[in-house]
């Protein structure tokens, strides 16, 4: 069988992926598995591998995602049993106190409260907290809630660099490396991309205060006040544990501290915490037993994903003695058809790609999928593979809640009660601009070459 044979056969394997994602058929877990078992017989009867050689493919896929699904495991307990105990509530009630009836204040109020609503790395979770919380702000002062998401989603896609979450350990999966390692890369461009999350939304503050928004804005005199839905109760958080609040943000300083120093493998502060947050926090065997429970989903459904990455990675990427890749063969087919000088200029290209791309692409197809085939064209113009995941990283980042593949997407949109195609019209460009600056900071500072 050819490498032109197995090049297309490779591609073939994306695409079926793809497709089938696209169209709801299966969960990601279950596709990476079927697609690339279905290309490895055809290989082996073809005759350009053997079964050894398949058994070895896979081991080699699962030796480079186990990390990655212990830190997620871990983080997504860790970050669940102090949501559960009330910090984050403590946080944003503090917050919200110093802001009032500030139309700008609420803006960025809402951007800071994403940010750290959204330091689990999970989308799910950080809608339903930010959301709930400020859309009954944003009704009274008469704000859109196209721009309560907007502001969500530009912060949480800066935060998305963090290295638990899905993106950038998806993208560290592929290049082999420990998440941390490409976060601690990254870290200055994410530092910035905070400041200007800020700076947009003081703008949007401003946007909105000028059409007439705020409790005593034109909106407010022509429509009157706002009339807000209340149950009249309030229910209480029996896990909340509100004496603790300081030793849970002592701890949760602690971890991030622990991880930035990169001592242990990343997933080791996480053990480390989540061991400590529960047994302080909830002693006793069968009350720890229902917290762990009650997060497990989350935590199955990446771990079943990523384990299903690692045979897709093993038949796709890994590679045997004396026989070329199949992305190595993939990676031949597109170079010989792609221009020098656009090749040259890869992670420019890829980075302004990347916005669009998103609304295409769910993060697991864009990552496991695209990003192996982009860097080893990349590889055939001497362009090095981190740059590449680089850039891809972090102007996708930018774009991950805005698209419709992105099942936090429709949450968000759904607590909100907006159109998913109005989400998508009111934020699309400020997204893109904004990936783009990021992108200009990444080739400022040196980290993404031209």
């Amino acid at each position: 069988m050819s490498e032109f044979l197995v090049g297309i056969l490779g591609f073939a394997c994306i695409v079926g992926i793809v497709v089938t994602l696209f169209k709801s058929k299966t969960l990601p877990s279950i596709a990476f598995i079927a697609f690339p078992m279905i290309l490895a017989v055809i290989l082996v009867i073809g005759g350009y591998y053997t079964w050894d050689n398949i058994g070895s493919l896979i081991k080699s896929g699962f030796g480079s995602t186990g990390p990655t699904a212990a830190l997620f495991v871990f983080s997504v307990l860790y970050f669940g049993i102090m949501t559960d105990a009330g910090m984050f509530d403590v946080i944003i009630g503090k917050l919200m106190k110093l802001v009032k009836d500030n139309v700008v204040g609420v803006c960025v109020m809402t951007c800071i409260i994403a940010l750290i609503g959204h330091l689990d790395g999970g989308g799910a979770s950080t809608f339903c907290i930010v959301v709930p919380a400020m859309l009954p702000v944003y009704k009274k002062m008469h704000m859109r809630p196209t721009t309560l998401l907007s502001i969500c989603v530009l912060a949480m896609g800066v935060l998305n660099l963090m290295p638990w979450a899905g993106p950038t350990m998806r993208a560290a999966t592929v290049l082999g490396i420990e998440a941390s390692s490409l976060w601690q890369t990254i870290l200055p461009v994410q530092i910035a991309g905070i400041l200007m999350s800020l700076g947009v939304a003081v703008i949007f503050g401003m946007i909105e205060k000028k059409r007439g928004a705020g409790l005593s804005g034109k909106l407010a005199q022509t429509e009157g006040e706002a009339v807000i839905s209340e149950t009249g109760t309030t229910e209480v958080n029996e896990l909340a544990r509100p004496k603790l609040f300081l030793f849970n943000i002592l701890l949760t300083l602690g971890v991030i501290a622990l991880l930035i120093k990169d001592i242990f493998p990343s997933y080791v502060p996480f053990m480390l915490g989540v061991a400590t947050a529960i047994l302080v926090n909830y002693p006793g065997a069968k009350m720890q037993k229902k917290i762990i429970n009650s997060h497990a989903g989350p935590a199955l459904m990446m771990c079943s994903t990523l384990m299903g990455a690692a045979v897709l990675m093993g038949v796709l990427v890994k590679n045997v003695e004396d026989v070329t890749s199949v992305i190595t063969c993939m990676s031949n087919l597109i170079s010989s058809f792609l221009p020098a000088v656009l090749g040259r200029h890869l992670p420019i290209v890829i980075g302004i790609l990347s916005v669009p791309l998103a609304l295409a692409f769910d993060t697991d197809s864009y990552f496991y999928g695209m990003l192996p085939v982009m860097i080893g064209i990349g590889e055939g113009f001497g362009i090095a593979a981190t740059p590449i995941a680089i850039a891809m990283v972090i102007c996708r980042n930018c774009a991950t809640f805005i698209s419709p593949m992105v099942p936090a997407t429709l949450l968000g949109v759904g607590l909100a009660d907006v159109d998913i195609k109005d989400h998508i019209k009111n934020s699309f460009l400020w997204v893109w601009g904004f990936s783009f600056i990021c992108m200009i900071v990444g080739v400022v500072l040196g980290i993404i070459p031209l």
